[in-house]
């Protein structure tokens, strides 16, 4: 059977709480936000440096280094909030940067072999530092301020210490990664 026979097969829901969906399409498993959340993916970049956050994650048992990043439309009162709204929501309540400019760079998937959610990635420049930030209740969150000359370092010591890296980090790696 084909990927698109497979795909044309019912979709079963097996579990689903408040954010996820665990599903099948005939062998395939994944797994989906619910109600279509997507997330907004910040590239928040402040006079040759980048803003980068750092949180710990349940689901890896570990801090991880990430670019800011929150859910488009996750509280019922939103449903309807469009991507850049949440961008700079996000922006401001987990860094305390403002954006002067923020612009879409286009959607990207996070792992499609096994996750359909979606990220919207923004490019935000022109910050101003309004406040602490660190998020929201209990996400005690760290803001870094990184120079974009250092971030490969940067990133080595995080690993070696045991920090989870985003692999959207691999924005900062990619150019030395890719040779001709």
């Amino acid at each position: 059977m084909s990927l698109e026979d497979e795909y044309a097969q019912p979709e079963r829901v097996h579990w689903q709480g408040k954010f996820l969906a665990m599903k099948t399409r005939g062998r395939w498993e994944y797994v989906s936000r619910t109600r279509n959340i997507r997330a907004a993916v910040i590239l928040a970049i402040d006079d040759g440096h980048v803003i980068l956050v750092e949180q710990f994650r349940v689901a890896l048992g570990r801090r991880t280094i990430e670019l800011p990043a929150g859910l488009v439309g996750d509280h019922d009162d939103d449903a309807d909030e469009e991507a850049i709204t949440a961008a700079a929501r996000e922006l401001e309540e987990e860094t305390g940067y403002r954006a002067g400019t923020i612009e879409a760079v286009g959607e990207f998937y996070s792992s499609p072999g096994m996750v359909t959610e979606a990220f919207t990635l923004f490019h935000a420049t022109d910050l101003e530092k309004i406040g602490e930030g660190g998020g929201v209740g209990d996400e005690a969150i760290t803001v870094h301020r990184v120079a974009v000359a250092e971030i490969e370092a940067f990133i080595a010591a995080r690993r070696a210490q045991g920090f989870g890296i985003d692999t959207r980090l691999l924005l900062f790696l990619g150019p030395r990664l890719i040779t001709v």
